[in-house]
């Protein structure tokens, strides 16, 4: 059966994805420098540009958007002291055992693979740059998904960076 609903156009929802991003304060930059960091070991010839184009790829994922969206709209819900309790005060305080963050970010990570989920787990407890800053600004907005989110794109990003490297790797031995 066929919904008579109007569907979103997928370049309306990367538009509104990068939107939320900017509108809480990271940049593609700003997780590009993780990115670097994270593959720059495996990949000399890595630059800033790669990492970007990497993340907008990434961001074009229905998965890696939808969560994005949909944890925003719960951290600016949580400002605006928007939910109902005790869950308010769960994501208000990003509270230890809540996980469901962590859920969402991961599950997003999925479509590239167990060397994102890897990544994702490292940038989770190392809180690599950026995310690092989302995590610690308490009394500063409520950042208890956008962390994470940050972390998965990167770690999405690092692995289809790594993936590329490896193709274009086995590409070049193919033609000796």
């Amino acid at each position: 059966m066929v919904s008579s609903r109007k569907k979103v156009h997928s370049k309306i929802v990367e538009k509104a994805t990068v939107d939320a991003l900017k509108r809480r304060g990271v940049l593609l930059d700003d997780i590009a420098e993780i990115v670097y960091e994270m593959q720059l070991p495996y990949n000399e010839k890595l630059t800033m540009e790669h990492c970007i184009e990497s993340i907008e790829s990434v961001l074009k994922k229905r998965e890696l958007q939808h969560a994005i969206l949909v944890g925003i709209e719960l951290d600016e819900l949580a400002e605006q002291r928007k939910l109902s309790e005790p869950l308010q005060q769960i994501v208000e305080s990003d509270e230890g055992l809540f996980g469901v963050d962590e859920t969402i970010a991961l599950g997003a990570v999925f479509t590239y693979g167990s060397i994102a989920v890897t990544t994702f787990g490292h940038l989770d407890k190392n809180k690599i740059g950026i995310i690092n800053e989302l995590d610690t600004k308490k009394g500063r907005g409520v950042h208890t998904f956008l962390d994470d989110l940050v972390a998965s794109i990167a770690a999405s990003a690092a692995s289809r960076i790594a993936h590329r490297t490896r193709d274009d790797e086995e590409a070049q031995e193919s033609q000796h």
